[in-house]
């Protein structure tokens, strides 16, 4: 059931955000303990217990493992895992506004996908604001990018997150055909579990950064690792039950908030600044953004209104 109560949709979107930021932060120190494929595996096995909780006070626990698409799970859960290990790589090797300004990305490549692979219509408004968005990507990408040589750790992360962010919008490309079949707690039950399973094949590999098998973790790590997991399944939770009370183009515009928690968390923990180019590239990204979610939202408004005049009176 939902209800139109903007404010409450709002709150919940931006303690998602505030969530979703706790787990990066204890993400990006336990990278330095962990290999990255122990943190993917912590991150969704952890995280599953409340998606778990959150199924079963809605009452659907049972139907939640039933699907007639397991097949499109599993490629979901492959795409959204892979788009998962670029992201927590990208923030581990980068300062967290850079990581967090490549993310950005992810809505304009969606428009992108959703073209090419959907077939939706795309209309020069949106095509201009996705150009002028990659323009900015390249300006947040312009500090890491302008050695020649392509082996220093920032060039890698910058890398690994503009590849990570192409995932990302793969996922949400996939989930959107997902959900012509499929409940909201079945897709994220089956991704969780799956992406669980198939982060335990880095066992014995750990992941190519930093290159090491497993390792069992101190009490502290061990924490980290926890909190990983749980915070990003909150995080889930709260931006899942956001949409509830909000229409998506009320709500999305406040993903940029992260970028605020970026350069806060940065600062006051890592003791990073981001440089001019990262500022202002993300301004770029940001508007391109906003603008395509308005333009999102007014074709929206515009087939409601020819759906309602196509459709016959009652007198």
């Amino acid at each position: 059931m939902t209800r139109q109560a903007p404010m409450i949709g709002i709150s919940l979107k931006l303690a998602s955000t505030l969530a979703f930021f706790v787990m990066v932060t204890a993400l990006k120190i336990a990278a330095d303990r962990v290999p990255i494929g122990e943190l993917v595996f912590a991150r969704n096995f952890f995280g599953l217990f409340p998606v778990l909780i959150m199924v079963g006070l809605r009452r659907e626990l049972a139907l939640a493992f039933k699907t007639v698409n397991p097949g499109r799970h599993l490629t979901r859960a492959a795409v959204g895992l892979t788009a998962m290990v670029c992201g927590f790589t990208s923030f581990h090797l980068l300062p967290l506004p850079d990581a967090t300004a490549l993310g950005f990305a992810t809505p304009l490549m969606v428009v992108v996908f959703a073209f090419f692979l959907l077939g939706e219509p795309v209309r020069i408004y949106r095509w201009s604001a996705v150009i002028v968005g990659f323009l900015g990507i390249l300006v947040v990408l312009s500090p890491h990018l302008g050695e020649t040589h392509f082996d220093n750790d920032t060039t890698v992360g910058a890398i690994v997150g503009l590849i990570g962010a192409c995932f990302a919008a793969l996922a949400m490309i996939t989930v959107r055909k997902l959900c012509e079949t499929e409940r909201t707690s079945t897709i994220v039950t089956w991704f969780s579990g799956a992406a669980t399973v198939m982060a335990l094949l880095t066992l014995p590999l750990g992941w190519v950064l930093p290159g090491q098998a497993w390792v069992m973790p101190d009490l502290e790590t061990g924490l980290l690792l926890v909190a990983v997991g749980l915070f990003g399944g909150i995080g889930q939770i709260l931006l899942t039950q956001s949409y509830r009370f909000a229409e998506a183009s009320t709500i999305a515009p406040f993903d940029y908030v992260n970028m605020l928690w970026a350069i806060l968390i940065g600062w006051v923990v890592f003791a990073e600044v981001p440089v001019a180019e990262v500022i202002a590239g993300s301004v770029i990204v940001i508007a391109a953004g906003v603008f395509v979610i308005y333009r999102e939202h007014r074709l929206g408004l515009d087939r409601t209104k020819d759906r309602r005049a196509s459709s016959p009176s009652k007198s």
